[in-house]
Parts: C-alpha cells; structure tokens; sequence
C-alpha cells in the first residue's frame, strides 16, 4: 500500500492509514510506502533555495518549523513519544547539517539535494511506524536508500530492479515473515555505492511498485484523496466519474498526460508480473476506487474512456532554414539535446515537407531545454541553417485516451469536430500507431472548454453511462 502526502498530512490522516494497513495485516502480510507530510517536501526544497541564496533566517525559521509539525503531531498519535520525538530531532538535524552546508557554499549540489528532500518520508514513516506498533500491530521504518537501488541520474533517477529485489529480500522480506508491516519511504533510493537519489516529484507512486515487483506482492494499492482515476478532471467537467477498471497503458498515458492520480512511471515496474493496481481513496473508504488490470475484458467497450489535459506546457517549433541540412539530422540531435537536459517530451509532431517539427514540454522544463537545443545547434544556427526556435507558452495539451480506438470508425474526426464547433483552433496533433491516445495541442484559453466538448461528444459522463 502507497500513502500520499494528504493520506499523511495530519495526525487523524496518519491514524486512517495505519487502520487501514491494520486491518489487512490481519488477513495477508502488508507492506507500506509512505509520502512526506502534504506541503512538507515544497517545505523543504524552498529551504534549499533559501539556503543558496544564503537567507539564514528564512532557514533557520523553515527548520523550527519542520520540527515542530512532526513533534506536534508525533504527541499527538503517542501516549509515549519521547524515543520518536528524540529520532525526529536526529532527521531534522541531518537536514539542518546540509541546508547549512548550502549557506556556506551558495550552491545546491544535486546529490546533497537528493538527500535532504527524502527526510520528508523518513519523518513519516518513523512516526507511522512507531504508532503501528504502540496500537498493536508490529511495524519498522526502512529508508528506501537500503533498498531501491538506482542509477546516478540525480532528481529523477531510474530503479535497477535486479539488484532492488536483491535488496528487498535481504531487508524487505524478514520484516514480513516476522509479522511486521515494512513501512518504507517512498520518492527516494540510492546508487549501488549508497550516494542518495530521488525518483522525482510524485515518485513516491512509482517506489510503491518497485517495491511490489520486488516482492511479487499480490497487490498494489495505492491510497490518495480520490475516489479513483476518472473520465475527466471533476474540477472541469462536472458530470466526470470514476473509471471501475482501466488498463496499465491507460492509466500510464493519463498519469503522463496529466491526470495527477499517479505518477506516469507507476505501472512500469508491475507489468511483467502482471501485478494488478487499486487507486482508493483514503478520505472515502466506501468508495469502490479503480482497477487498474494488464487488459480489459472482452466485454468492455472500445473507443474513448477519459479525457485529461495539462496547462502549464510550451510548444517548441524548430525549422531547417536550407535545404542543405537534413531536417532528420537536426531532429535527432534535437531528441539527443533534450535527453541529455533530462526533460520529457510530452508531444511530438513533424512535417514532412518543410522538415519541421515541433514538441511539447513541461514549462518548467523550458530553461533548461532552450539551453540543451542552443548548445547542440550551435553550429547550425551560427551558419543560417537552422531558424531561430519559436516558443509558444499559450498553449495546452490535452489528450483522448482509451483501449481499442482503433476500431471505433470516426472517432478522430468526431474529437476534432466537438473542438472546431467551440472556436478553439488545433495546433498541433499526435497519435500513436496504437491508437491508444489522440494528442492536441490546443491555444490556453480554450483548453477546458475543449476538455468539456470532448469528454460530452464522446459520450463519457454519468448521464451518459447511466
């Protein structure tokens, strides 16, 4: 079982997980993951950038509070919480010893970085586990830097599975044959020399699941405060409902195209196994939640299932000025540039004549990615031969997703039709040889008004299904 930040955000949050957890330890052995404290990780990296710009107060008044939430909140799960109020202070310290360490340097190393932002979960999961065991049911905190290993990629590392299963039964499994419920930090791992990483934000998803492989767990739950993955963004589309069953692929591009229900690496590790996924709601425990399965029955319907969408992205457009460039070559070392910035593209889309293409990235990827392409292209640019990047910010993904579209004649032309009728022009498009996903990048200001004539057009809310 994963918990999010909100499913940890207080000590009565604290206090449904554990039941939860509790609960189902009575029946098969468990396993938990747990995020920080909801805002606790904004917490601490805003620390980090304080501590570089070398504002000692703002560090010193971030610290004390830190330690005062989870003190405050260790008493108030505790009857005894002296030895677990002693252990935050020892956490808390350890972060304090490297925001110091940034002060003094004026700089945020990756590595140091890495971690100091895991104390977030290591402070969860001591207090959790701590309470687990005062209320009856054995439990052991275990920082995932003892058993995710990863490579060296810094704040977005990827899991070495062979070698985390390795680890896991050395550390993971005694704790379960003792009768134990394992509570391990989620977001963070370590190299096979033990320097420290993170899988980046959210990852706490997707260290669920690596664990779950490792194990060959039975199941994989993952807890956050919705009552599933649905057919759109309830806060736009008022008639959106819950998904009871999605595929991996599904749940995978909705959780890359912008659903927030989990992290778009989450189902990677499960898929060889074929270890099933439940997203449930902590705040709602009689809500049924979604599975998410290896393939949908035979008896699902084909076509469209959800429809999700993401604003704060920018359309990059790069063009040959001659043709005496290959306009493949300029791609490729495009592609090459934004792997080696570690950016993700979120859309990608050519033309075959003027061999042009353009691509989609997270805003706050796009520093970073116009510094990657300038250094690639130098040359290129400074002879003429590739135009100067055009940057469109005003713009928005949104995607259509589900299992089989394939066979649904018209589809396509109905999600383009529903857009055009609403005045929003279209200004790039993607698709997949799969069909699994349509992709449209559309102007900001009609993003959500596409998103509701979409989601209406195919027939995808409550009224609908009833």
């Amino acid at each position: 079982m994963k918990f999010g930040g909100t499913s940890m955000g207080s000590a009565e949050r604290i206090r449904v997980s554990a039941g939860i957890a509790a609960a189902e330890r009575a029946n098969r052995p468990v396993a938990i993951v747990v995020s920080a404290m909801s805002k606790v990780t904004d917490l601490l990296l805003e620390t980090l950038r304080q501590a570089e710009n070398g504002n000692r107060a703002a560090v010193d008044a971030n610290v004390a509070g830190l330690r005062e939430r989870h003190e405050t909140t260790a008493r108030e799960l505790l009857t005894s919480p002296d030895a677990v109020v002693a252990g935050i202070g020892v956490l808390v310290g350890e972060f304090e010893r490297i925001a110091q360490g940034m002060l003094l340097l004026g700089d945020r190393p990756p590595r140091s970085v890495d971690e100091a932002v895991a104390i977030g979960e290591r402070l969860t999961a001591l207090i959790i586990a701590a309470y687990l065991t005062e209320t009856g049911t054995p439990a052991e905190a275990v920082n995932a830097a003892q058993v995710v290993v990863t490579d060296s990629v810094f704040g977005n590392a990827t899991p070495i599975m062979s070698a985390t299963r390795v680890r896991a039964a050395e550390v993971i499994l005694p704790l379960l044959a003792a009768g134990k419920i394992a509570v391990m930090t989620g977001f963070n791992g370590a190299t096979a020399d033990g320097k420290p990483t993170t899988l980046g934000r959210g990852g706490s998803d997707f260290s669920a699941s690596i664990l779950a492989s490792a194990v060959d767990a039975e199941e994989l739950w993952i807890w956050t405060d919705v009552d599933g993955i649905m057919t759109a963004d309830p806060r736009l589309v008022k008639d959106a409902r819950v998904l009871d069953e999605v595929t991996y692929a599904e749940a995978a591009e909705l959780a890359y195209n912008g659903a927030k229900v989990l992290h778009p690496r989450t189902l990677a590790p499960l898929v060889e196994k074929k270890i099933p996924v439940w997203s449930k709601n902590s705040f709602n425990l009689a809500a049924p939640g979604t599975h998410i399965v290896p393939a949908l029955r035979d008896d699902e319907p084909r076509g469209a299932r959800a429809v999700t969408s993401m604003a704060n992205v920018a359309l990059v457009s790069v063009e040959p000025a001659s043709a005496a460039i290959s306009g493949t070559r300029v791609m490729a070392r495009a592609l090459d540039a934004l792997d080696i910035v570690n950016a993700e593209v979120l859309t990608l889309s050519s033309s075959s004549y003027r061999q042009s293409f353009c691509f989609l990235v997270r805003k706050d990827e796009l520093p970073g990615v116009l510094k990657g392409l300038e250094e690639a292209l130098a040359l290129e640019m400074e002879h003429g031969y590739v135009k100067p990047f055009e940057i469109d910010e005003n713009v928005g993904l949104l995607a259509v997703v589900g299992e089989g579209m394939r066979g649904v004649p018209g589809l396509a032309g109905r999600v383009f039709t529903a857009v055009s009728k609403e005045g929003i022009s279209i200004i790039a498009i993607a698709q997949g040889s799969s069909e699994l996903t349509i992709n449209l990048v559309v102007s900001r200001d009609g993003l959500e008004r596409a998103v509701k004539a979409i989601h209406a057009e195919c027939g995808l809310g409550r009224s609908a299904e009833s």
